[in-house]
């Protein structure tokens, strides 16, 4: 966890702090997950922070951020729908060649 985000737990709830904004979590969540996003999450901020050297505002820095995340998930469904297509692809010849 980077010097930003904080962890505040509750017999209810787990709350993170992420970039300055509080976050809740139900009990038993994983929290493990949750850090490592946030790590990310707060990684990905300051490295477009000193790319724009302080010229954009938190909002569109955010912004920018949650577009990088979601086309990076986007690619990596693509990739693993072409995985599953290759493995169903070659499950099918090996059935075929056991006839």
């Amino acid at each position: 966890m980077t010097a930003s985000s904080r962890l505040f737990v509750s017999d209810t709830n787990i709350n993170l702090t992420v970039l300055g904004v509080d976050i809740a979590f139900r009990a038993g969540a994983d929290m493990e997950r949750a850090r490592e996003a946030a790590r990310l999450v707060e990684e990905r901020f300051a490295r477009g922070k000193t790319r724009s050297q302080g010229g954009q505002s938190r909002e569109i820095l955010l912004t920018f951020l949650a577009l990088g995340l979601a086309d990076e998930l986007l690619q990596l469904k693509k990739t693993q729908n072409d995985a599953r297509r290759r493995i169903a692809a070659l499950l099918a010849r090996i059935e075929n060649s056991e006839e």
